[in-house]
């Protein structure tokens, strides 16, 4: 083989380019619990960069049952959920799902990924209409591209934009894709006018709201109870379990025909293997504390109020979002990166996000709380930024 063409030689040159651009990604190792502290890499850390919303991750409920089932059921599912992986744990929480979201039914799927993918191939194809939200998650736009069907992206939560290009289609299956909490902005979609728009349409409603989930809706339903969503206005329900409910996996949420047609169709349902039971039976527990434990949502909202009220003292750019997901936009790639450094070294954990994960010139420090942070925490995170932008320090940010 001419060396030029040798695999290592062309990927070489990617990473090169990768590297010099300051989008160069790499893995840290992580060495406790997800908890707000931290050891990576050998070093302590005060960490917000963590999906665990309500600290559910390390609760000693949630471990216990999940070391009480990996006894009964064993580690592994051992099999697809189709051919002998589908066990009582799997069934029971999917009941448990469905009641929880108001839907007649749910699907358990191994990740979020693999549901938004594996429903959305499910439903449109070749001759069929897709349209997203151009902030959506990754796993939505590749289902999207991976469908077949046309495949057009509005503007972010721009309802006029998105019918104008719903009148130009003449596709009869016509599909809406939205995040109900986007990942990166933490702002929500307007669920209601976009219900609303896709019936008037004749289109369908599909929501991913693994960032909803537990931190939104008086019960923690999320963005779906938070609008008072029904079936019928929002047909297509994403969950995530690893974020709030602290464990692993993802559902799908709807009628009984969509979710019979999803382990009819579904190839990222179908060919692979079931999540651990031990996992089910975690989840079937993280599912009751979330729905119970209401001081959880309300320290998140002390906590995000907290660090909101501090930040604009310090003249930093936030986006409006009221989630636990609390983007700094910084602008600069290198920039983002040199104070994600400097907050390392004062012991606070936070991920400068890069392009192609945002927008150029969106690179951001996203900044997650859980319920788990406290307020000395957050006072902590913003005086470190206040010395590292070269402010005053803000001490308690004008809190009790």
């Amino acid at each position: 083989m001419n060396p030029k063409f040798a695999i290592d030689n062309v990927l070489s040159f990617a990473l090169t380019e990768r590297r010099a651009a300051k989008l160069y990604r790499s893995r840290r190792v992580l060495e406790s619990p997800q908890t707000p502290q931290v050891v990576v890499d050998g070093k302590q850390y005060t960490a917000f960069c963590s999906n665990d919303y309500l600290g559910l991750a390390n609760h000693p409920d949630v471990i216990a049952a999940f070391q009480s089932a990996a006894n009964s059921f064993g580690v592994g599912s051992g099999a697809s959920h189709l051919v002998a992986g589908h066990s009582s744990q799997h069934h029971a929480l999917e009941e448990e799902l469905a009641a929880f979201t108001g839907r007649e039914r749910t699907l358990l799927f191994s990740t979020g990924y693999m549901a938004n993918m594996g429903a959305i191939t499910a439903l449109v194809g070749q001759g069929d209409a897709i349209f997203e939200d151009r902030l959506n998650h990754a796993s939505l736009l590749d289902g999207g591209l991976l469908s077949g069907a046309r495949f057009q992206r509005f503007l972010h939560n721009d309802l006029t934009n998105l019918q104008s290009r719903l009148d130009k289609t003449e596709a009869e299956r016509k599909l809406i894709v939205v995040d109900g909490v986007f990942s990166m902005d933490g702002d929500c979609a307007p669920l209601p006018e976009l219900a609303a728009l896709a019936q008037k349409n004749n289109a369908w409603l599909m929501v991913d709201d693994a960032h909803g989930f537990g931190c939104l809706g008086k019960a923690g339903g999320g963005s779906a109870e938070r609008f008072g969503l029904t079936q019928d206005e929002l047909p297509i329900l994403m969950g995530t379990l690893g974020k709030a409910f602290g464990t692993f996996g993802a559902f799908i949420a709807g009628s009984e025909n969509l979710i019979e047609t999803l382990i009819q169709f579904s190839r990222s349902y179908i060919y692979t293997t079931a999540m651990p039971p031990a996992v089910a039976a975690a989840t079937r527990v993280s599912l009751h504390l979330l729905q119970a434990e209401h001081w959880r949502r309300q320290h998140l909202q002390e906590l995000i109020a907290r660090f909101r009220v501090g930040a604009q003292q310090l003249g930093l750019q936030l986006l409006d979002s009221f989630s636990p997901i609390q983007p700094i936009i910084i602008g600069d790639e290198a920039r983002a990166l040199m104070i994600a450094e400097q907050l390392a070294e004062r012991g606070i954990l936070i991920i400068a996000i890069r392009p192609p994960t945002v927008a150029p010139g969106s690179s951001r420090l996203r900044v997650t709380f859980s319920a788990e942070h406290t307020l000395a925490q957050v006072d902590q995170l913003l005086n470190a930024l206040s010395d590292i932008l070269g402010n005053t320090h803000v001490g308690d940010c004008g809190h009790e």
